[in-house]
């Protein structure tokens, strides 16, 4: 055979496994079936049909995700995962596995994810919450992989449609449905028990002092609409400013309101008590410290809202303004029973051993 023609014949060899590679590939791509969602921002995305790995950007996301029990789908997680305190996260206590996880950015109120970084774990999917259009649709160019955008709605609130929206469509996309529902069942059928025991009361004046807000704050911290003061019908004397959401208030106006009853959130609790310590005068000057009527609640805003623990908060709140009305509730067993449905795991005294839980603070202000 002439040489011309061993070269002829090694290029048509080389076409044909050309073609065969390029047809694998191709019949690869065709076995990937896909599904376009509607993700909450409006954002038209295709999705694998079979999910099998995510990663989650952003305050929240990660937390719906164990909600849905998809934590073992979890491949990668933000450096907030691994290296904040988990303590007011109850998600983060139950899944001590997340700190091993190879870390996919940066964590916080603003999030910075690294594409490199996401992409060498190899999600199917990226939950994010908090990111608009352009962010969402900047990090699905750079990956390659497609970006849904979750949503906890007003903040601090437990019980929204942005909530249940998000748990069942990040439920559709990972074959978990069925648990969206119960999820979204469960919160809905929490906040009908507690609205049913205190309809018609009248109930105590009250105020929460040191909520959370980008950190620790002291007594003046506090929150109209707060919503475990809402679910139990509490007259929280705050909500005449009608500005929903956090507010400062000035020292001064807590001693117009002079409230009957106050809940301090112990993520504020030790500011609150330095405070106390410096102005004595000033607290034992509220008919609350007088009556020895303070009481610790614990911290549910922490890398955004952590439902099931404002939803425990809310029967304690209850208990201690209704006490007749929730003779039934041991505060302290059914926070576990909501935080192993939410979690998968009771972790009510973790939390107490770093915050103090639900208890009287009256030893605490001396």
């Amino acid at each position: 055979m002439k040489w011309g023609d061993l070269v002829k014949r090694f290029i048509l060899v080389l076409a044909l496994i050309s073609v065969i590679l390029l047809s694998g590939c191709t019949q690869s791509e065709k076995s990937v079936e896909k599904v376009t969602v509607e993700d909450m921002l409006g954002r038209s995305v295709e999705v694998p049909k079979k999910v099998d790995k995510i990663v989650c950007v952003g305050p929240g996301a990660l937390r719906m995700i164990v909600y849905l029990n998809a934590a073992d789908m979890v491949v990668g997680v933000e450096d907030a995962e691994k290296n904040w305190p988990i303590f007011g996260r109850p998600y983060r206590i139950a899944h001590a596995e997340f700190a091993d996880m190879p870390t996919i950015g940066k964590g916080g109120p603003s999030p910075v994810p690294h594409p490199e970084e996401i992409v060498k774990v190899k999600p199917d999917v990226i939950f994010a919450t908090y990111v608009d259009v352009q962010q969402a649709d900047n990090l699905q160019e750079k990956t390659g992989v497609p970006v849904i955008v979750l949503s906890y709605g007003p903040l601090a609130t437990f019980s929204n449609d942005e909530i249940f929206k998000s748990l069942r469509l990040a439920g559709k996309i990972l074959g978990k449905s069925k648990r969206a529902e119960e999820v979204v069942s469960f919160i809905q059928n929490t906040v009908s028990d507690l609205e049913k025991r205190t309809e018609g009361v009248e109930g105590k004046s009250v105020y929460v002092g040191g909520v959370g807000y980008k950190g620790q704050q002291g007594i003046e911290s506090t929150e109209c609409e707060f919503p475990p003061f809402v679910v139990v019908n509490a007259k929280n004397v705050v909500d005449e400013l009608k500005k929903p959401g956090h507010v400062f208030i000035d020292k001064e106006k807590l001693l117009e309101w002079d409230p009957e009853i106050i809940f301090i959130d112990e993520n504020g609790l030790a500011l609150v008590k330095q405070d106390y310590a410096k102005n004595p005068e000033f607290y034992n000057s509220l008919q609350a410290f007088k009556n020895k009527e303070v009481y610790g609640i614990l911290p549910f805003n922490y890398y955004t809202t952590n439902i099931g623990t404002s939803m425990a908060d809310a029967y304690y709140i209850g208990k201690i303004l209704y006490p007749d009305r929730f003779k039934d509730v041991d505060p302290e067993k059914k926070a576990d029973e909501i935080f192993k449905f939410l979690v998968g795991k009771a972790v009510y005294e973790e939390m107490k051993k770093v915050y103090g839980g639900f208890t009287k603070l009256d030893e605490v202000f001396k």
